[in-house]
């Protein structure tokens, strides 16, 4: 079994870059040419379409609950648990609209990679405060151009034997200076499918994603980060409880 995994991981990296391969192309004509408005729909693609091709031909099904719990309308500060290296792309297709990812500015310096990035993620720079200030500014600007911005509140995959590691307050402290609502995904079922937050594990299966009822940030100020950090920790370990 453990044999099988293996080859089929060496299966799925193959699967992902040669649809990245495919698609790069497109992706630099599109963000180089297309009207700034229609980047969004670009997102959108990437998040539904390559997803759902790289899922069906790796046999790995994703059965998501609670998408009525989401306002089409509305945009969020996502938050989600972080286990495998597979994740960003569940998180995407659990999604039904276009969101960007939070991303360290370190990123956009990988050839190629980088400029994709840059495009389709919100880049955060921690050197300085002036740093950090304008990165919540676009980050501000982004949620207020229609939308959603993910992380992971752990900060890292979860190498751990314990549900979640403990969260950092950064994704709530951005819920409330935005007041944005926060709209908690919680995976699950996904060591079935790649059980190992390091090496070479995948195998055919279905992962399950789960969509509490958002939380509202309205009122609230920087003495109330503590507390919707555990809320919102405590609603995603009763979903992982649950299973």
């Amino acid at each position: 079994m453990k044999f099988f995994r293996t080859i089929w991981a060496i299966y799925g990296i193959l699967v992902f870059f040669i649809l990245w391969l495919v698609l790069m192309p497109f992706y630099f004509f599109a963000f180089a040419t297309f009207p700034k408005p229609w980047r969004k729909a670009i997102i959108w693609f990437s998040h539904h379409v390559y997803t759902r091709i790289f899922f069906t031909l790796t046999l790995i099904r994703i059965k998501i609950s609670g998408l009525e719990n989401l306002d089409p309308k509305q945009t969020y500060i996502i938050v989600s648990n972080h286990v495998s290296a597979l994740d960003f792309m569940v998180n995407a297709r659990a999604y039904p609209g276009a969101y960007k990812y939070l991303a360290k500015r370190e990123l956009v310096k990988v050839p190629l990679f980088g400029y994709i990035v840059r495009k389709m993620c919100v880049l955060v720079d921690r050197k300085d405060a002036r740093s950090r200030a304008q990165s919540i500014q676009y980050l501000k600007d982004t949620l207020a151009n229609g939308y959603s911005v993910f992380l992971y509140p752990e900060g890292t995959r979860n190498r751990s034997d314990k549900p979640l590691l403990p969260f950092h307050k950064g994704a709530f402290k951005i819920a409330i200076e935005s007041g944005v609502p926060i709209a908690i995904q919680t995976i699950t079922k996904i060591k079935n499918v790649s059980r190992s937050a390091e090496g070479l594990d995948l195998c055919p299966g279905t992962i399950k994603v789960k969509w509490s009822k958002p939380v509202p940030v309205e009122g609230l100020t920087d003495k109330d980060v503590p507390a919707l950090t555990k809320q919102v920790r405590e609603e995603m370990l009763r979903q992982l409880e649950g299973e």
